[in-house]
């Protein structure tokens, strides 16, 4: 396994529709373990593969129960409801937006030995499902968030709310 450097906004990768997974290989697991290693490094919740350069349809995302799954070729299959939420990427770092997302979302996906499952999630994992999916159509949540903050101005504007 190996850290992998995090793409940042402003490269040309992040724009780019991924291919999907046709090989569930030896690569293919050595992607997943260097994204699971990356993931870990930079304490985030969701990693896709173009933000480690790779054009292909690989996300991983920390569910509620703090379980890394790894979602080849993943697709929202089912979606309820609607929740305005704070977002941050690893490759936007610094920055913050609320986005609008569906309160559940149900996808479908394959895992590293190609065996199709089906998992969900509310709140924080629907919202990352969502995130991470959207890395590999080339969109970034500040492409959907009304506003962008600075970490100070959200610490600032949440101080403020505390009060």
């Amino acid at each position: 396994m190996a850290l992998r450097e995090i793409i940042k906004k402003g490269d040309p990768v992040l724009e780019k529709h991924c291919h999907p997974v046709t090989r569930f290989d030896q690569k293919l697991w050595d992607l997943l373990d260097d994204m699971r290693e990356t993931l870990a490094q930079a304490n985030g919740l969701g990693l896709a593969a173009p933000q480690v350069g790779i054009l292909r349809r690989a996300v991983l995302v920390v569910n509620d129960q703090e379980e890394m799954l790894e979602l080849i070729n993943p697709e929202i299959i089912a979606s309820e409801g609607e929740e305005d939420g704070l977002e941050g990427c690893l490759s936007v770092p610094g920055y913050w937006g609320y986005v609008k997302r569906p309160a559940w979302v149900k996808v479908r996906a394959y895992d590293r030995n190609g065996n199709e499952f089906e998992t969900e999630g509310t709140g924080m994992t629907a919202r990352c499902f969502c995130h991470e999916l959207a890395h590999l159509d080339g969109q970034l949540y500040t492409d959907l968030a009304d506003r962008i903050y600075t970490t100070e101005e959200l610490d600032a504007m949440l101080e403020e709310q505390g009060k």
